[in-house]
């Protein structure tokens, strides 16, 4: 499902030029905005998610105050040296705009559980959490200029191109660092739990690792090692430990052969059935359901 910014604001003074851009990319959505503003213009803004506000256009000399509450101390700030903003979920902001004739400005909304999904690293909750208001910082100003090229391009070029861009942006803002060995290391606590309750859920049938893998946005052989060094077991024996699980308990209800339960809890045949549980019990179904319902 597409991600939709959650949004809600009360505005005043904005009259919006030729509509609004808008690109979606994985987990992010770009918005470009032209606006021409009255003489006092302003509103009330807060989102539902994480958002990165860049001023990328200003005409008029008057300023902008800033309040983070209805009827809070203003502090005036100056986008045309200052043009970039980080405001976290459900961060409340209130801006009054005296003589600005017209603005542009990047919007760029993110999904924090599928952005860390595509990087394999939970963002920082302390640093997701805290506002950064009105900074300058000519690397991310040359990113949002070219992400809006593309917001506002007739032709856009390949998705990766834009998401490549928008991704970046946000890793430089919320300063990422490469962690040296994570790829030996263990499955982030979301990560394990998506994939075992994948596992769970779909383990009748023939779980590629591909799909996993995917699922939590990892290379093959990076997921194989994480999840195995979490559980101390491959995705494949988890799978075998789900099954056998699942046999057990029909295994213990008694009214069933076990011609049908291997073929129920995904086994080719009885053969295969007592061989898997034999290698996993030392002993046969058979004989384990006899000594349980004895």
């Amino acid at each position: 499902m597409t991600f939709q910014p959650r949004m809600q604001n009360r505005i005043e003074g904005f009259s919006v030029v030729g509509g609004l851009n808008r690109r979606h990319w994985n987990g992010i959505v770009a918005d470009v905005w032209d606006v021409e503003c009255a003489a006092r213009a302003g509103g009330y803004y807060v989102g539902r998610d994480p958002r990165l506000f860049i001023l990328l256009d200003k005409r008029g000399p008057g300023d902008s105050r800033i309040r983070l509450a209805p009827g809070g101390a203003e502090s005036v700030e100056d986008w045309r040296h200052c043009p970039i903003a980080y405001i976290p979920a459900n961060f409340e902001l209130w801006a009054d705009l005296a003589d600005h004739q017209f603005l542009r400005h990047l919007d760029l909304h993110f999904d924090v559980e599928t952005v860390s999904r595509r990087l394999a690293e939970d963002l920082d909750p302390e640093r997701l959490a805290t506002p950064q208001l009105f900074f300058s910082d000519n690397r991310l100003l040359s990113l949002a200029q070219l992400i809006a090229a593309e917001c506002t391009n007739p032709q856009p070029l390949h998705d990766l191109y834009g998401d490549g861009l928008a991704l970046a942006l946000i890793i430089d803002v919320m300063k990422l660092g490469k962690a040296p060995g994570r790829k030996r290391g263990k499955l982030a606590a979301w990560q394990l739990r998506r994939a075992t309750d994948f596992i769970e859920e779909n383990c009748l049938r023939n779980i590629r690792l591909e799909e996993l893998a995917n699922l939590i946005g990892l290379s093959q052989s990076h997921f194989s090692h994480a999840f195995k060094a979490s559980t101390g077991v491959a995705p494949h024996q988890w799978q075998v430990n789900a099954r056998l699980r699942r046999a057990k308990q029909l295994l213990l209800k008694g009214d069933q052969p076990l011609t049908e339960i291997a073929v129920e809890t995904g086994f080719a045949d009885q053969a295969h059935f007592t061989r898997v549980f034999r290698k996993n019990f030392g002993t046969t179904p058979a004989h384990w359901q006899k000594a349980q319902l004895a």
